[in-house]
């Protein structure tokens, strides 16, 4: 027994949001945003502060992700 459902655009845009499409690569980052990132990553903004632009732009944190050196 199997079982289809559509998943329709507003909810591919909340999971989307939610940053729960992992098989989706990021969208490359406009020149704002990318730097934003630089600086992030060089220690300028605070954690705090920057949850609050990942929380409107997803994509950063899969950026910041991919650019950080792995441990």
């Amino acid at each position: 027994m199997s079982i289809h459902f559509t998943v329709s655009e507003l909810t591919r845009d909340l999971l989307h949001s939610l940053g729960l499409d992992h098989e989706r690569a990021p969208r490359p980052l406009n020149p704002e945003e990318n730097l934003l990132l630089e600086c992030y990553l060089a220690g300028h903004i605070p954690e705090s502060a920057w949850r609050d632009y990942v929380f409107e732009t997803p994509d950063l944190a899969r950026h910041a992700k991919a650019r950080r050196p792995s441990h």
